[in-house]
């Protein structure tokens, strides 16, 4: 039954008793009224209650108007049966409301995407709501931040965990932390400790508001009883409905039978009011101005497009209704209360919709995620085998991952069993990566030892005099190095170095033992120091295309001089830089002077047997080269897809099209001197 409904019945027995005067039968007004209660008492029946038989004044509706009746509200029980369901649900808000004076700034407080924030933007956010809002009012916010820190923060250790695991780490050792997770812990530590401090000293306060309640409640019993004028009487009423009115909230539990209480002792007063009905006339009329007004203003929310404020704002109307004001004379009762119920029916039927609206993106969010899960699935039964093919897949697997955290939310019923398959679809994927890994790792340690003993091999030749015997070993061995594959990344730069220095050492006394033979070496190192010292006073015409051919003709003039010994060679480095610096000083095309010094760089390496391993080592940087810019452009070109609702004269879509250019131009260079050096083999 709804809250008017409730006390139709009284209030029209009270307007009958309104209709009375005073008996004068001899008795004192106490005596009065309890001949009065006697009477009632004899008049009620199953179908309604007539309060008071005081006088011959008073009509009772006869058999065929009780029927009448009953036929017309049956008939309209069906269409009052919504309106009275949201009216019971605003009721139970209400009381719960009651509990905390805080729900009024709750609402204010804007409701963000927390799922689409990053960790550190959640402990910020977390921080600032408990440095601006009241704690009692952020509890919503709180723990959908906290949930979805968990979930963002539990993804994150898996990812640290695969790369700790894929490093050749132990799982039982596994341990990670960081500053956003104790800064967002500290944050928290200190909401559940305000919290705590809040619903401490909201208890007390209930337990204190609920006694002061019931106290006006005996006040109001014995109002009846006071032998005062009725104008004293009625003013000491008003001053207990404005306590009433003003005392704070009381526990949620026991809100419904204070009020209950409350209102049935009010409604008695009201029939005691009889005896005075100018007072009882002028109450009628504030409260129905009042309810007046209130319809009007539900009225005015049943057209508002803000769907939720005007729910909300209506609650509050509800409880005005309820709890502020009395009843209404009988003759506008049932007109007013239908008003009030049709405009909250308005502004319910439009949550509705609102709500399913909300639940329509939801399901929509749940239809992208479970695609997401599905394609992670999809990925987890191809087959890959090599190590290019896993890095691709796992750039796959962080795209659709990134996916899932922003397609927003699900329905509530749903979001834990949707974390829950996409966890172990990625699960699965990590198990199948780690397992790959794992199995390269030991074919790299493989390598690693195969490596290792080629190693001591050249340690233990370096120093050996036996050329004619050893020259060819240590042939062999460069080559079986270039056999064998990776090795684990911690020990490949380490290892090579070893293995170069022993090479070097064994073919430089080699050379130099051929180098203090050769006087004709000798002779042209000579030659070379004193080209070389001229050439730092060459002089350059204002004319790019005589500069370019005097540079050349240098360049050739330093070929003819012949080959210096090896522990001089590095007279060849002295000439490459000075004819660098020449080149540079010219007004050319930058790749074209780069052409040119390489070139000339060629030239000076010697492509003998005994120093193939000089073109071996340029060649081997060259390719190194070409895979680190083919790699940098394809960084680049995955960074622009996240630009894809970008206009390209973005400032930083365009600085990213200027490196990829920039790069590729680089890689065209360098793939150039690479075929220069095949060129020579």
């Amino acid at each position: 039954m709804d809250t008017e409904a409730k006390t139709t019945e009284k209030e029209e027995s009270n307007e009958d008793n309104a209709t009375v005067s005073q008996p004068d039968n001899g008795l004192t007004n106490d005596e009065s009224l309890e001949s009065n209660e006697t009477q009632k008492a004899d008049t009620v029946n199953s179908e309604e209650t007539v309060d008071e038989v005081a006088s011959e004044n008073i009509e009772i509706p006869d058999a065929n108007e009780n029927v009448a009746k009953e036929a017309a509200e049956a008939k309209t029980s069906e269409t009052n049966e919504k309106g009275d369901e949201v009216i019971n649900e605003i009721e139970e808000s209400n009381a719960e409301d009651a509990e905390d004076e805080g729900n009024k700034e709750r609402h204010t407080i804007e409701v963000k995407d927390y799922d689409t924030m990053s960790l550190e933007a959640l402990a910020i956010e977390l921080e600032k709501l408990l440095k601006n809002e009241k704690v009692q009012a952020i509890k919503s916010h709180v723990d959908n931040i906290n949930a979805e820190f968990k979930t963002k923060f539990q993804a994150l250790i898996d990812e640290k965990k695969e790369e700790f695991l894929n490093d050749g780490g132990n799982e039982i050792d596994f341990y990670y932390s960081s500053p956003v997770q104790k800064r967002f812990k500290e944050a928290y530590k200190e909401y559940r400790r305000r919290l705590n401090e809040h619903y401490q000293s909201l208890e007390k306060n209930l337990k204190q508001n609920l006694a002061n309640k019931l106290e006006i409640i005996e006040e109001l019993k014995g109002l009846i009883n006071l032998e005062e004028n009725i104008n004293t009487t009625y003013k000491h009423f008003k001053e207990l409905q404005e306590r009433w009115r003003t005392t704070g909230p009381i526990p949620r539990d026991k809100y419904n039978n204070a009020w209950n209480s409350y209102h049935h002792h009010v409604e008695i007063f009201y029939d005691f009011l009889h005896l005075n009905r100018d007072l009882r006339d002028l109450d009628f009329k504030h409260n129905l101005e009042k309810k007046l007004m209130i319809i009007d203003r539900a009225e005015e929310l049943a057209q508002d497009d803000n769907v939720m404020r005007a729910f909300r704002e209506l609650q509050e109307l509800h409880k005005m209704w309820k709890e502020e004001l009395g009843p209404v004379g009988r003759e506008h009762r049932e007109e007013i209360w239908e008003r009030f119920k049709a405009a909250t029916k308005i502004i319910n039927d439009k949550r509705q919709v609102y709500y399913q609206e909300i639940d329509k993106v939801y399901e929509k969010n749940l239809e992208t995620k479970l695609e997401i899960i599905a394609n992670i699935n999809a990925i987890n039964t191809q087959e890959s085998k090599s190590h290019s093919s896993w890095q691709k897949k796992i750039k796959e697997i962080e795209e659709l991952r990134n996916a899932f955290f922003n397609a927003g939310k699900v329905p509530i019923k749903l979001n834990e069993s949707t974390w829950a398959k996409f966890k172990e679809s990625v699960r699965i994927f990590n198990r199948q990566k780690n397992a790959f890994y794992k199995g390269l790792k030991k074919e790299q340690y493989k390598n690693l030892q195969l490596k290792l003993d080629l190693i001591k091999i050249a340690e233990d030749n370096k120093d050996s005099d036996d050329f004619e015997a050893t020259t060819p070993l240590m042939k062999k061995i460069q080559s079986d190095w270039k056999k064998i594959g990776h090795v684990p990344r911690k020990d490949s730069d380490k290892i090579w170095k070893q293995f170069k220095s022993a090479c070097n050492s064994y073919f430089d006394k080699l050379h130099a033992k051929r180098n203090a033979a050769n006087q004709e070496n000798i002779d042209a190192f000579n030659k070379k120091h004193d080209f070389l010292s001229a050439l730092k006073d060459l002089k350059l015409t204002d004319t790019k295309d005589k500069n370019l051919a005097i540079i050349k003709e240098q360049i050739t003039q330093w070929r003819t001089l012949g080959r210096v010994p090896n522990d001089k060679r590095y007279i060849e480095g002295k000439f490459q830089k000075t004819i660098d610096g020449l080149l540079t000083s010219l007004n050319m095309d930058k790749n074209e002077v780069e052409m040119i010094k390489f070139e000339n760089k060629l030239d000076s390496i010697n492509t003998s047997d005994d120093d193939h391993r000089n073109l071996d080592n340029e060649r081997s940087f060259i390719r190194k080269k070409i895979d680190e810019v083919k790699s940098q452009i394809n960084q680049l070109e995955n960074n622009l897809q996240f630009f894809t609702n970008v206009n390209d004269d973005n400032p930083l879509v365009k600085e990213v099209h200027q490196n990829i250019k920039t790069h590729k131009e680089s890689l065209k260079l360098w793939k150039s001197k690479l075929q220069k050096i095949k060129e020579l083999y």
